[in-house]
């Protein structure tokens, strides 16, 4: 009898596939799993509105199923309550740092902050200097942004808090 645990630790194993060292679940996007007969409802949150990896995320997820023998899987997209970056684990903000991204800290509504009218303090991933710089409000993908750090030189994603 497979369980909403079985399929949770099934979906531990789809890497976000724009930051492999993370999972899906690690970030948060996996809101809910329902059983219901022999038919898996997966629901979903993007990290952003226009998030492009997300379909990439749904076949990924529908594709585990399928390959532990569900073949009835429904992807739900779902918006509210928005994500955060709050819904990511401490293990996997660890799994970012250890990977060169600097994690988000905590989420905010200090929009001069998203907006990059207000400096936010950003430690360098790499050497922990807390001596770093904006480049851009835009990094490698929409949800980071890219610093230098002053004392190492060397560039970072940070994770932008929501």
């Amino acid at each position: 009898m497979i369980t909403e645990n079985d399929i949770l630790s099934w979906l531990k194993e789809i890497p976000d596939p724009e930051i492999p060292v993370i999972s899906v679940v690690e970030l948060g996007v996996v809101r809910k799993i329902e059983l219901n007969n022999s038919k898996v409802t997966v629901t979903v949150t993007p990290t952003y509105s226009g998030c492009p990896a997300m379909k990439q995320m749904e076949d990924d997820i529908r594709a585990k199923i399928h390959e532990n023998g569900i073949s009835d899987v429904e992807i739900k997209m779902t918006y509210s309550p928005a994500w955060t970056t709050d819904w990511i684990t401490d293990e996997a903000k660890e799994k970012l740092r250890v990977y060169g991204i600097a994690p988000p800290e905590h989420s905010t509504i200090d929009k001069k902050v998203l907006m990059g009218l207000q400096e936010r303090v950003v430690k360098c991933p790499q050497c922990g200097s807390a001596v770093t710089e904006m480049i851009s409000q835009f990094g490698s993908t929409a949800c980071k942004s890219l610093y230098k750090c002053k004392d190492c030189l060397e560039p970072f994603d940070y994770f932008k808090c929501l």
